[in-house]
């Protein structure tokens, strides 16, 4: 009887512990599929476009690009972004390197006033932009490295776009919704750093102390039944003898 008392007991806060975790997974996966991830990602927020036909009479070749902008690809993307056709080298070593796909050279510096401009035309909906503001480091948010332009928009999701410096494309976008959705996913994961990692030593200890408090609970249980179960017919063969 003290073995099944002490069982009890420690199931009983073992299972106190693990169930704020469990609270917590079972929040998280509310919002998460409650939320649309299309919502989450502001899909809605951006305008769909057809990329424009690329000028090939005016674009320069690979080898053309490689000597002007003296960066040796390993492999190399040519593609149509709002500031003109642009190369991507990417070399041996160090980030990649875009340049204009006409010229060979980086594209030249980009303006507030034109950063702003490329978000309004990206951005899906009525709402005003704020003026757009160069980051000299990208935000954790992003996961990304670099400068961003940032623009936010006034809407009920506080939408934020995040440009590239070179070529004007959104290549992010942020909101209050997917904020608070992160803020879940980090709970759900325990993982408040990176928000990525979900097999680190602290939630597989929880996820099988969890899985203990889980198996353990059912047996408890079936003891206490079966307890009950024979409780129950002895009354009941007591009853049928007096009678």
């Amino acid at each position: 009887m003290k073995v099944l008392r002490y069982s009890t007991q420690i199931h009983k806060w073992v299972g106190l512990v693990v169930g704020v975790q469990v609270l917590f997974w079972v929040g998280g996966g509310l919002v998460m599929t409650a939320i649309p991830i299309e919502t989450v990602r502001s899909e809605h927020r951006l305008k769909t476009s057809t990329p424009a036909p690329l000028p090939l009479d005016q674009i320069l070749s690979l080898s053309e690009i490689a000597h002007l902008s003296g960066v040796p690809p390993t492999r190399a993307e040519l593609k149509t972004t709002q500031r003109g056709p642009a190369w991507v080298l990417f070399p041996l070593e160090g980030k990649p390197v875009v340049v204009s796909a006409t010229t060979g050279r980086p594209f030249s510096a980009m303006t507030a006033h034109e950063a702003t401009r490329l978000a309004v035309a990206a951005y899906q909906g009525e709402a005003a932009p704020s003026p757009a503001v160069l980051l000299e480091q990208a935000p954790k948010e992003t996961g990304r490295d670099g400068p961003l332009w940032r623009i936010d928009f006034h809407d009920a999701e506080r939408t934020t776009f995040y440009l590239s410096p070179e070529t004007g494309e959104v290549v992010t976008r942020r909101s209050g919704v997917w904020r608070f959705y992160d803020f879940f996913w980090r709970l759900h994961i325990l993982d408040f750093k990176t928000g990525e990692n979900f097999n680190h030593p602290t939630l597989i200890a929880i996820t099988a102390l969890t899985l203990g408090v889980a198996i353990t609970g059912i047996i408890l249980l079936w003891i206490k039944l079966s307890r009950d179960w024979k409780v129950h017919r002895a009354t009941r063969r007591r009853l049928a003898q007096k009678a």
